[in-house]
């Protein structure tokens, strides 16, 4: 997720070069077509590029606000799931009571609980980014490691050794009938925005929305080159350029952050998320193996 507050000219040419390069060619070739080939048969109709122009600017804007929908619902869901978390951690260490007997086997549920919450962020994460790190191991036993691991859906699978762990403090007369619900809405809660990421991640945007787009930008870049040839020239050129130049920046911020789960500068931080939430239930439960927050590249953005 991008941190800084200022354009970074190096990122703005390095995401555009290639793009600008086929504008250029793209407008000298309608111009010397025009000039050469067209102008002798037609004139180039105006209304053409004066229709095409704001008919293709509210497209790139449509495509752009949902877009942004996207990225913004996904980090509304990652945000519930850093509150959440924090909830979870805390209900486990205040609601639950067992007498100085079980304590330390309560304890251990808690402390177990708590990991293995971590673990999930960790599988979810994997996951949506269609990583491999397999950063939920360190807070897995090996028994549990052996069991998830023979599911398609880890962070599901671990979401269910909760449940049994939470039934089984229960049985234990270690929680209240209401704490029990306040705990077990917890994990429902953590289902829900497991499974809200994944609609996200799976549904796919449909790819004719920019492949036609993009088309009908070049088609009205060379319409626009074709008119104003008639006009001024050889600064047609120019022109074309730099309107062209501007839509399809404009349509390429609305790809940038079309999928917001992937690992660019533009997508969800979730490395800085889990490591926070890591960082919170850890001291929360009085642990003192915490790790470093993610630090931010160059300060202008953190994955």
């Amino acid at each position: 997720m991008i941190i800084s507050k200022t354009i970074i000219l190096g990122r703005i040419i390095k995401g555009s070069w290639k793009s600008f390069l086929i504008l250029i060619l793209i407008c000298v070739i309608s111009y010397f077509f025009n000039e050469y080939v067209l102008n002798h048969y037609i004139k180039f109709p105006v209304i053409v590029p004066g229709i095409l122009g704001p008919a293709l600017a509210f497209f790139i804007g449509f495509n752009n606000n949902q877009a942004y929908d996207r990225w913004w619902e996904a980090r509304k869901i990652w945000g519930g799931l850093v509150n959440d978390s924090r909830t979870w951690a805390r209900q486990l260490v205040y609601y639950t009571l067992a007498d100085s007997e079980s304590e330390n086997e309560l304890n251990e549920i808690i402390k177990r609980a708590v990991y293995r919450h971590i673990a999930f962020l960790y599988a979810l994460k994997d996951n949506l980014r269609g990583e491999k790190k397999k950063g939920y191991k360190k807070y897995l036993s090996k028994e549990e490691i052996s069991v998830v691991e023979l599911e398609s859906n880890i962070h599901n699978a671990i979401l269910s050794f909760q449940s049994k762990d939470l039934e089984y403090i229960s049985k234990k007369n270690w929680i209240d009938g209401f704490r029990f619900i306040e705990l077990n809405r917890m994990i429902v809660l953590f289902c829900d925005g497991m499974g809200m990421s994944e609609r996200i991640k799976n549904t796919v945007f449909p790819p004719t929305y920019t492949y036609y787009t993009r088309l009908f930008i070049y088609f009205f870049i060379i319409s626009l080159v074709f008119v104003f040839s008639d006009f001024v020239g050889a600064w047609s050129i120019l022109f074309g350029v730099f309107v062209g130049y501007i839509f399809l920046v404009i349509h390429a911020i609305g790809l940038a952050i079309l999928n917001p789960f992937e690992p660019t500068p533009s997508g969800i931080s979730l490395d800085q998320i889990t490591r926070t939430i890591e960082i919170n239930l850890l001291e929360t439960i009085g642990d003192t193996d915490i790790p470093e927050p993610v630090k931010s590249v160059k300060n202008e953005y953190i994955m």
